[in-house]
C-alpha cells in the first residue's frame, strides 16, 4: 500500500496531535463498530508488503481491547503464514558457563549479588556441549545457541568456544550455531566467524530511555554496538527484548524500532521470569493476552524475520502458548539458561496439535507431522484417568 494508505490507517486509530491513551480509546470504538477494524486489516496488508507500521499503530496493537484479541492474532497470523507457512523452528540453549557474572542486570539470576540460587559452574568441555547439541538435533532442533555468562569473552574463552563449535560441527554439520558471550569487539566477532559460528545473539532487552533502570554496568549503546560488530563480521544478527520489566508501552515500541534499525535476522521475545533473589522478583505485569499483543506487534514490525517466543512463555502465555505459534515462527525447545522449560515431548505435541510442523521435518502445505517418539521420552497417549478422589473415596475432591 502507498504512504497515503498508511497515513489513513494510522489516522483511524488516533488523529493527529492526540495522546497515545486516546488512541487506545479510538481502537475500542472501532472494535465495537465492526468485527475487524479497518486499521488492523490495513496493518496486516502493509506487513505482507514488508512495510513498517507507524509507532502509533504499534501502540494501538499493544493497547487493543480484549474483544479484538483474536482479530489481532489472526491478522498477525496471516503475515506469519505468508512468510513462514506452517513451520516452527526449534532452537536449543547450551549453557556453557553459568553464574558468577559481574554485571548487574536486574532481571538476571546470574547477576552480581544474585540470591536466586541458579547453578554456577565453569566452562563445560566441547564434547559435553556437542553431546547436548546432538541430542537437541535428534529432537528436531535446527539451531543450537552456545551461551556463557559474563560481560564478554577473553581470548582464551574464544578459543574454548572455537573448540566447541568444531566439536558440534563434527557431529551435526547441518546445525546452525549461534553464540552468545556478552559484549563483543569487532575483532572478536571476526574470530567467531572464522571458527565457524553462524550467528551471534545479543539482546537490546529494553529501550535506551529505560536501560539505566535495568543495568548500570554497561549501556544500551554497548549492546547495540555489539550487534553491529557481529553483523559487520558476517555473523547473522540475533537480537530481541525482555518484556515485563516495568517498561511503558511507548518504551517497548521504542526498543522494537531500535531493533529494526539493526536489521536482525532473528528476534527473540522474552517475557520476564522474576527470579526470587533478583531486583525484579515479584513483578507480575503481564497477562497471556498482553503477551500475544506483544508478539503481534513484533510480527507487524518484522514480517519476514524470525520472531522467536523465548524465555518465560510457559509462565506467561500459559494455556495460550499454541496461539503464540500462530504469530511467532520459532521457539526454544527444552530448558533455558537457569530455569526449566516444558518437556520437549509436550512442546512437539503442542506444535502438532496447533497444525504446525517442525522446520525441516515437513514442507509447507503438507499435513501436520505426527509427534515423534523421542529418545528418552515419548508423547503420552490420550488415556483417561479414573477418578480416585472426591465423593465415594476418602480423598478430597479436586476443587
Amino acid at each position: 500500500m502507498n504512504g497515503a494508505s498508511a497515513n489513513s490507517a494510522s489516522a483511524s486509530v488516533s488523529s493527529a496531535g492526540t495522546s497515545v491513551s486516546s488512541a487506545g480509546t479510538n481502537v475500542s470504538r472501532v472494535g465495537a463498530s465492526s468485527r475487524v477494524p479497518v486499521w488492523l486489516e490495513e496493518l496486516a496488508a502493509r506487513a505482507l508488503g514488508r512495510q513498517c507500521p507507524s509507532a502509533q499503530e504499534a501502540l494501538a496493537v499493544l493497547r487493543s481491547p480484549d474483544e479484538l484479541l483474536l482479530d489481532v492474532v489472526a491478522a498477525a497470523g496471516r503475515v506469519r503464514r505468508a512468510f513462514f507457512g506452517n513451520r516452527v523452528k526449534l532452537n536449543y540453549l547450551v549453557n556453557m558457563k553459568s553464574g558468577l557474572c559481574g554485571e548487574d542486570c536486574s532481571y538476571c539470576s546470574q547477576r552480581r549479588g544474585s540470591q536466586a540460587g541458579a547453578l554456577t559452574y565453569n566452562w563445560i568441555g566441547p564434547d559435553v556441549a556437542a553431546n547436548e547439541a546432538e541430542q537437541a538435533a535428534s529432537r528436531g532442533a535446527k539451531r543450537v545457541c552456545l551461551v556463557a555468562s559474563g560481560r564478554g569473552p577473553t581470548e582464551r574463552d574464544l578459543d574454548r568456544v572455537a573448540a566447541t563449535i568444531a566439536a558440534v560441527r563434527l557431529r551435526r554439520p547441518e546445525l546452525e550455531i549461534c553464540v552468545c558471550l556478552g559484549l563483543l569487539g569487532e575483532a572478536q566477532a571476526s574470530k567467531l566467524k572464522q571458527a565457524g559460528a553462524d550467528a551471534y545473539n545479543h539482546n537490546l532487552n529494553t529501550a535506551s530511555s529505560y536501560y539505566g533502570q535495568i543495568c548500570t554496568t554497561h549501556t544500551f549503546n554497548d549492546r547495540s554496538e555489539t550487534v553491529r560488530h557481529a553483523t559487520r563480521a558476517g555473523l547473522s544478527p540475533c537480537s530481541g527484548v525482555i518484556v515485563g520489566m516495568g517498561e511503558s508501552d511507548e518504551q517497548l515500541v521504542d526498543v522494537a524500532f531500535s531493533l529494526r534499525e539493526l536489521e536482525p535476522d532473528s528476534v527473540p521475545v522474552n517475557f520476564l521470569m522474576p527470579f526470587p533473589g533478583t531486583p525484579l522478583a515479584g513483578r507480575a505485569d503481564l497477562t497471556p493476552a498482553q503477551c500475544l499483543r506483544v508478539l503481534a506487534m513484533f510480527r507487524f514490525l518484522f514480517p519476514d524475520t524470525e520472531v522467536r517466543i523465548a524465555g518465560g512463555r510457559e509462565m506467561h502465555l500459559r494455556g495460550l502458548q499454541s496461539l503464540g505459534l500462530h504469530i511467532a515462527n520459532s521457539i526454544f525447545l527444552g530448558d533455558y539458561l537457569t530455569s526449566e522449560g516444558a518437556p520437549g515431548a509436550a512442546d512437539l505435541q503442542m506444535i502438532s496439535d496447533a497444525g504446525f510442523v517442525v522446520e525441516g521435518a515437513g514442507e509447507t502445505g503438507t499435513a501436520p507431522a505426527r509427534p515423534r517418539t523421542l529418545q528418552g521420552a515419548s508423547v503420552a497417549l490420550a488415556t483417561p484417568r479414573l477418578r480416585r478422589r472426591g465423593p465415594g473415596t476418602d480423598l478430597p475432591a479436586n476443587t
